[in-house]
Order: C-alpha cells, then sequence, then structure tokens
C-alpha cells in the first residue's frame, strides 16, 4: 500500500537553501546493484531511489484505520514526511490542516535526489513551516561517510535560522535485497558511527535517527550506542510508539500512521520544535 499523491500546488519564488542541491539529473538512481523485492514493488518502489521513510513495517504494526487528530495529542505538534511520492505539496492545505514542520527526503545512496525535493522543502519553509531533509540509508553501496558527504551536498544542510532543522538518516529495511543489507550487527553500527560523525564533522549537529524497534534489534543488535547523543524518530503504526530500541528512554518524533501520507508527532510543543531547530 502506498499513500494517494499530495493535490499539487505550484510555490513561486523561491527560499534559499541551506545546501546545495544537485545540478545533474534529478532522478538518477542510485547504484544499489539490485531491483526492488517484491515486498518493495508493493509498497510502490519500482525503481532503486524511490524508498521512503515507513516503505515497511512488521506485520504488527498495521496502519491506523483513522488519522488521530491534533487535539488528541495534548504537547505534541504535528509534522508530516513526504517523499518524491507525494510531487508538488499543496503547503498551504497541510498548514490549514495544523502541520508545523516537515521532512522531506533528499537524497538516496550516493547517486540519487528526490526531483520534488526543492518544491517540497522550500514550500514548507515559506508557509512558515519548521522544516528538514532527510537521507535514505544504503549500507551496502557505500560507506556512511560517503553517504553524509553526499547528503550535506544536496540539501541535508543546517543552518541556524530557527526554522531548519538537523538532517534526519534514515535507516530500516532494504527494499532492495537482505533486511539487514548484508552487515552484521558490529558492521552496522560501525557504518551509522561512520554516517553520523561525519554528519556532524560537516553540520555541527546530531542526526536524529529513524527507525523502526524491529530494524534495529534485528540489525544492530538493539545497540544503546546513540541513544545519549541522536534524537531518534520511530515508526509505529499504533495508538502508541510502543517499546523503544536500544536505550533511548523516550522519543522525540513518532511516525504514527502513512494514511493518506505520512503523519508525525513531535514530542513536545512548538517551542520544542524550535528548540531542535536552533541546536
Amino acid at each position: 500500500m502506498r499513500k494517494s499523491l499530495v493535490t499539487a500546488l505550484c510555490m513561486t519564488g523561491s527560499v534559499a537553501l541551506t545546501a546545495a542541491i544537485a545540478t545533474g539529473p534529478a532522478h538518477a538512481a542510485p547504484a544499489t546493484g539490485d531491483s526492488p523485492t517484491t515486498a518493495a514493488a508493493r509498497a510502490g518502489i519500482h525503481a532503486p531511489g524511490e524508498a521512503y521513510a515507513g516503505w515497511k513495517t512488521p506485520d504488527t504494526q498495521q496502519p491506523l484505520t483513522r488519522s488521530v487528530t491534533p487535539a488528541a495529542a495534548s504537547g505534541r505538534t504535528l509534522g508530516i514526511d513526504v517523499s518524491s511520492h507525494q510531487g508538488n505539496v499543496n503547503w498551504s492545505s497541510q498548514w490549514g490542516a495544523g502541520v508545523k514542520w516537515a521532512y522531506s527526503k533528499a537524497t538516496e545512496g550516493t547517486s540519487y535526489t528526490n526531483p520534488y525535493f526543492a518544491q517540497q522543502y522550500n514550500g514548507s519553509y515559506k508557509i512558515g513551516m519548521i522544516r528538514g531533509a532527510y537521507h535514505f540509508a544504503l549500507p551496502s553501496s557505500s560507506s556512511g561517510a560517503a553517504q553524509a558527504d553526499y547528503f550535506v551536498k544536496h540539501g541535508g544542510g543546517w543552518s541556524k535560522d530557527g526554522k531548519t532543522l538537523p538532517g534526519m538518516l534514515d535507516i530500516e529495511y532494504n527494499p532492495y535485497g537482505s533486511t539487514c543489507y548484508g552487515k552484521s550487527h558490529s558492521a552496522m553500527v560501525s557504518w551509522i558511527k561512520s554516517f553520523l560523525t561525519e554528519y556532524k564533522a560537516k553540520t555541527g549537529r546530531d542526526a536524529p535517527i529513524y527507525t523502526t524497534t524491529d530494524w534495529w534489534k534485528t540489525c544492530t543488535g538493539n545497540s544503546t550506542a546513540f541513544s545519549k547523543t541522536n534524537p531518534l524518530w520511530i515508526a509505529r503504526y499504533s495508538s502508541s510508539p510502543g517499546t523503544l530500541p536500544g536505550s533511548w528512554p523516550y522519543y522525540t518524533m513518532w511516525q504514527y500512521t502513512s494514511s493518506p501520507l505520512d503523519k508525525d508527532w513531535f514530542n513536545g510543543d512548538i517551542s520544542r520544535v524550535k528548540a531542535l531547530a536552533n541546536g
């Protein structure tokens, strides 16, 4: 099941990006060496580069039959995350629905950039949202440091303008092959450290980590290496975030449904979202 496209709204003008966007073919596929799996194809991923945050969740994490409304979560702030699957997003409509922050997929691997990234990233900023970019990790295709560098160069940078969130590392199920990208627990943890260390060296920020409890336990051995430095963005399509991975004492963001598109709670009011943006 894949979320429906959001009605397009062309945004005029341009808000300066905090990092450069690729000038080459925006739809270039990452060099994974593999085609999407059958499961990925069912989720709407038909070519390398089309992966998105939450493309697959465990069988116990089924989508909600109804969306939780903003009023149902006192002290939380509503957000969304988008990728090329949403195309040009109607940010005015999202703002009117109570969305105050957004993340847009910028890159995947070291050769793919989201062709809609500029409209999504600039449009959310222009309407008044606090925005950020994310990178879909492919640990089997290149080093963590190389992918962090590519991310920063193609939209994943950060500036202390009060409206730009640190770039997010999306590390989850492999749409192109084995669940853990052929890596052992220790090798996966080392890859993640490589990405996060390089990202911080380039931006000065600790990147949030998006994952599921099941994937984290399966592929990192439930590593506790990042809980004191990197905010957790947990994915679980249910009425609660459930058991958190590693030793994270709380989640910072929670992707709670993919219907009709990915919706997320920030674990705090808008002042906490701004605090994360400001570092």
